[in-house]
């Protein structure tokens, strides 16, 4: 894939969304001893979101991986919360494609809370020869 056809993803974006439950909670999944939303669900939730923002964007045959996350997860999410995820293209550098990502969340009061940010990065490659 040439750069230039990466160069077209600037700016390009992406969403994910989910709802808590107790299986998608740091007590739960090991990380923590919280009912509360876990880092490691809400990085999955971000990368799903930048998935989303190269859905359909890709030349054929070719997909993306992740290859670094530095996210900041600043607020808890209890069961039940709603959370959005969104994903903007900030930067192409050759096959990496950098993400800044944001979550947030809306509880069932109607408050709406900003929960994560960060960056990830995905490497562009082709499905055949990946490995």
């Amino acid at each position: 894939m040439t750069n230039s056809l990466l160069d077209n993803l600037l700016n390009a974006h992406g969403d994910a969304t989910m709802t808590v439950t107790p299986a998608d909670t740091a007590e739960w999944m090991g990380s923590g001893e919280v009912p509360f939303l876990a880092t490691p669900r809400l990085i999955a939730l971000l990368e799903a979101a930048t998935c989303a923002a190269l859905a359909g964007r890709l030349a054929p045959g070719h997909t993306s991986v992740g290859t670094r996350v530095e996210v900041d997860h600043i607020a808890a999410s209890p069961i039940g919360a709603k959370v959005h995820a969104h994903a903007e293209i900030i930067d192409v550098v050759g096959n990496r494609v950098s993400f800044a990502v944001s979550a947030s969340h809306t509880l069932a009061s109607g408050q709406a809370k900003r929960i994560g940010v960060g960056t990830v990065t995905r490497a562009v490659v082709d499905r055949e020869s990946f490995c």
